[in-house]
């Protein structure tokens, strides 16, 4: 017996999230607690790495590390709004939420799962908790 599973076309789509962090553990944590909330997810560990992929990804939402080797996160932040001007910026950060660049959502560390849900729900129009 098997159990038919709805048409590809029929499921609503996953949301896509680019993370930048240049911490292997920390990037290895909010991928799998993106992972877990059901997104699909883009980690990278410097800002060059984010500003090299293609101009058509698709991206639901940037969850970027202001600390990064190279171009800080400050940098990036400006730059990629300028790329994807629709897309949801979030910062995630040892440093002071006062201290962020103008952004869409903040995850201060150490970051939980609940913190990722609340800022799906509010960053993707789509997300539901």
């Amino acid at each position: 017996m098997s159990i038919d599973s709805p048409p590809v076309a029929d499921r609503a789509p996953v949301p896509t999230v680019l993370i930048v962090d240049d911490e292997p553990d920390q990037l290895g944590l909010l991928t799998a607690y993106f992972y877990r909330a059901g997104c699909s997810v883009i980690g990278l560990a410097d800002a060059e790495q984010a500003l090299a992929l293609p101009h058509d990804v698709d991206l639901d939402l940037m969850v970027l590390d202001l600390r990064l080797p190279g171009m800080d996160g400050w940098e990036l932040t400006d730059r990629l709004r300028s790329r994807y001007p629709r897309c949801p910026i979030a910062i995630s950060s040892v440093l002071d939420v006062e201290d962020y660049p103008d952004s869409d959502g903040a995850l201060p560390k150490p970051v939980t799962r609940a913190h990722i849900q609340q800022l799906l729900a509010t960053t993707i129009r789509r997300w539901e908790l």
